[in-house]
């Protein structure tokens, strides 16, 4: 059996930070290649607690809270992502991910998210308005318009 340090969200396993003992071969073939998980060493079982704190600043930890979440996105005023695009074109290099929604979001005052609450509706590979969905609570979801503008090209 081996002792690992889980860095995602395993089916079945548990959540990051969490040390698990699964056996030899499902930790050498599949979560350490994926990177799902890490070997259990003493420096490595100190680095647990950093894993949770930076998880448990992201989480949301109840209806209320994620009510309050809400309001702090709907006071926003303009949620503005800048991204590269050819030249008299509105058609950007690549999509929009919701890595770079939640770095928006966090750049216009609002709260910090996990990015698998993020939810696009399809890709977004124009300049303009698009509508973002963000669930917070299988209760409480809020829609934002994230308003994307082409890089000044220099």
């Amino acid at each position: 059996m081996a002792k690992i340090i889980l860095t995602a969200d395993v089916a079945n396993l548990g959540g990051p930070g969490d040390i698990v003992e699964v056996k030899d071969g499902y930790a050498r073939n599949y979560l350490l290649p994926r990177s799902l998980a890490i070997t259990a060493t003493k420096g490595a079982e100190r680095q647990v607690h950093t894993i949770r704190r930076a998880q448990e600043a992201r989480r949301i930890r109840d209806l209320d809270h994620a009510n309050e979440v809400k309001q702090r996105i709907e006071s926003l005023p303009v949620i503005a992502l800048v991204a590269k695009t050819a030249p008299n074109s509105k058609k950007l290099f690549g999509s929009v991910t919701p890595a770079d929604v939640v770095n928006a979001l966090k750049a216009a005052g609002g709260p910090t998210l996990d990015k698998r609450v993020i939810e696009l509706g399809g890709h977004i590979k124009t300049t303009g308005k698009h509508a973002v969905t963000a669930n917070l609570h299988p209760k409480v979801e809020v829609t934002f318009a994230l308003q994307v503008r082409a890089a000044d090209a220099e």
